[in-house]
């Protein structure tokens, strides 16, 4: 089995930085656990791809090129292009996926 790359966007990484310095405020050794758990369900992607699931929100707009990965409460999205992964996001599955998405490009 070939494995492909895994990329993280800035946006991405952003999220992660954010999740784990308000986790950090008041359990420390749990951001530690919540950062590892995170970037190593990422970098399974670099094996299986295509694991996770199309985003039902965004397959109901049509667009069924994005994925996610569930770590509850956090959902990581992503898409697979160019024989590579590319990391979009880490949301809070709390959140509107909606609202989070389109608040990004108006702002980008």
């Amino acid at each position: 089995m070939q494995q492909v790359p895994v990329y993280w966007s800035k946006a991405a990484e952003a999220d992660l930085l954010a999740i784990i310095r308000h986790i950090r405020n008041t359990r420390p050794q749990t951001a530690t656990q919540v950062f590892a758990t995170i970037k190593n369900k990422a970098a399974d992607l670099e094996i299986f791809p295509e694991r996770g699931r199309i985003i039902p929100e965004l397959l109901a707009q049509g667009l069924a090129q994005y994925r996610e990965l569930i770590i509850s409460p956090w959902r990581i999205i992503y898409r697979v292009a160019d024989d590579a992964v590319y990391v979009l996001a880490v949301i809070d599955s709390r959140r509107n996926i909606e609202d989070i998405l389109l608040d990004r490009l108006i702002r980008a």
